[in-house]
């Protein structure tokens, strides 16, 4: 892993700081559990400052990045506004209709 490249913060329900992986990592975190990732994975880190690995398709799949770091690709679906080069958000989804939840 290139220690060198800079953390980019992203957000789920929390927001945490996160470094994609370059090469395999295995460490035991603080509380005595191995940690092992590959290449694409991902180093997580918590507010606490608490480390783990998170598999790449999860944590794709969950985290949304706050800023984006620079050299990096634009978030999925988004799309380029070809007057201003501007990204767009992507379109809006059709919402299903809300289930009736019974008591």
């Amino acid at each position: 892993m290139n220690v060198e490249s800079p953390w980019t913060v992203y957000r789920s329900r929390f927001v945490v700081r996160a470094r994609q992986l370059t090469e395999p990592l295995v460490f035991t975190d603080i509380f005595g559990r191995e940690q092992s990732g590959q290449v694409g994975d991902y180093l997580v880190e918590s507010p606490e400052g608490i480390r783990r690995i998170h598999a790449r398709h999860l944590f794709e799949d969950i985290y949304v990045p706050l800023h984006p770091s620079p050299g990096t690709s634009p978030a999925r679906g988004s799309t380029p506004d070809r007057a201003s080069g501007v990204l767009a958000p992507p379109a809006p989804t059709q919402r299903l209709p809300t289930p009736a939840w019974s008591g």
